[in-house]
C-alpha cells in the first residue's frame, strides 16, 4: 500500500473526529508556509498515541493546498503531503492493525534504551534509532515527542537533544489541548465529543547547540508547556 494511499484512508477515517464532532482551532498555522521541506523538527507535548499525529498530518496536508487557518473540507487528502515522518516507540506501533498501519504512513519505530549508561548522551533511544531519525531529517519533516508519554509534565528525554544537536534543525514547538479530554489514550475513541481542540505553532526556536544536552532539553520543554512553570500542582503549592 502507498503512502499517499495510507494518508488518505487514515485521513477520511479520523476527520469527522477531529472537525466535526469536536471543534478544531489552529494557531500559526501560517508559519508553516516558509519552510523548507527537510530538516525541520518538530517538538509536541503528548495526549494521545495516534491523534495527536494524525491532526498534523491533516493540518500539514491542508497548508499545501493553501489554507492558512482551517483545515476545510478534506479535499487535501487526495493528494497529500507526504513528506513528514514522525518518531513512535516500537512497544506502541506493534499493538494494533492501526498502528502497524502507521508503519507504512512514516513512522520511525524506535527501541527505548533507558539503561545504557556507555551512552548517556543517547540515553533514551537506541543509537540506531537515533541514526534513521538523522538519515529522516536529510529530506522530509520529523514529528517528535520528546516526554515519550502521554502522560503530562513527565520529564523530556535527552534523546530529543541530541538530535537537535547532532542535524541542528529547525525546530517548531507544537502545543496541543484538548486531546486527552476528547479521546481515550490511543486517539482512535472519542469520549468527550463537543471539545475544543486547539493546536499551536509557535516561532522556531533560537538554540545554541554548543549548551549541553540538559540545557537544550530544558528549553525545548519549556517552549512545549511542560516545563514545571506550567505545571498547575506545583505553582498551586505554597511557598517553602
Amino acid at each position: 500500500m502507498s503512502r499517499k494511499l495510507v494518508f488518505l484512508t487514515v485521513g477520511l477515517f479520523t476527520f469527522p473526529g477531529i472537525n466535526w464532532f469536536n471543534r478544531l482551532k489552529i494557531e500559526g498555522m501560517e508559519k508553516l508556509k516558509g519552510l523548507p521541506k527537510k530538516n525541520v523538527l518538530f517538538v509536541c507535548n503528548h495526549h494521545t498515541y495516534f491523534t495527536d499525529v494524525i491532526t498534523l498530518l491533516h493540518i500539514f496536508c491542508a497548508v499545501t493546498w493553501g489554507h492558512k487557518k482551517r483545515l476545510g473540507l478534506p479535499f487535501y487528502l487526495l493528494w497529500p503531503f507526504i513528506g513528514v515522518r514522525f518518531i513512535a516507540a516500537v512497544t506502541t506501533m506493534n499493538k494494533t492493525w492501526i498502528a502497524r498501519l502507521f508503519t507504512l504512513a512514516g513512522s520511525i519505530s524506535v527501541k527505548r534504551s533507558w539503561v545504557d549508561k556507555n551512552n548517556e548522551a543517547l540515553k533514551g533511544m537506541e543509537v540506531h534509532g537515533v541514526q534513521e531519525i538523522l538519515e529522516a531529517l536529510q529530506n522530509n519533516w520529523v514529528i517528535t515527542f520528546p516526554q515519550g508519554t502521554t502522560t503530562p509534565f513527565a520529564p523530556g528525554r535527552r534523546g530529543t537533544a541530541t538530535l537537535i544537536k547532532q542535524a541542528q534543525p529547525i525546530v517548531i514547538p507544537v502545543v496541543f489541548s484538548g486531546f486527552r479530554d476528547a479521546f481515550d489514550k490511543t486517539g482512535l475513541k472519542i469520549k468527550k465529543p463537543g471539545t475544543r481542540l486547539s493546536v499551536r505553532f509557535k516561532d522556531p526556536l533560537i538554540i545554541d547547540v554548543n549548551q549541553t544536552s540538559e540545557e537544550i532539553l530544558a528549553q525545548v520543554m519549556d517552549a512545549i508547556e511542560q516545563s514545571d512553570r506550567y505545571n498547575p500542582e506545583l505553582s498551586t503549592q505554597p511557598n517553602s
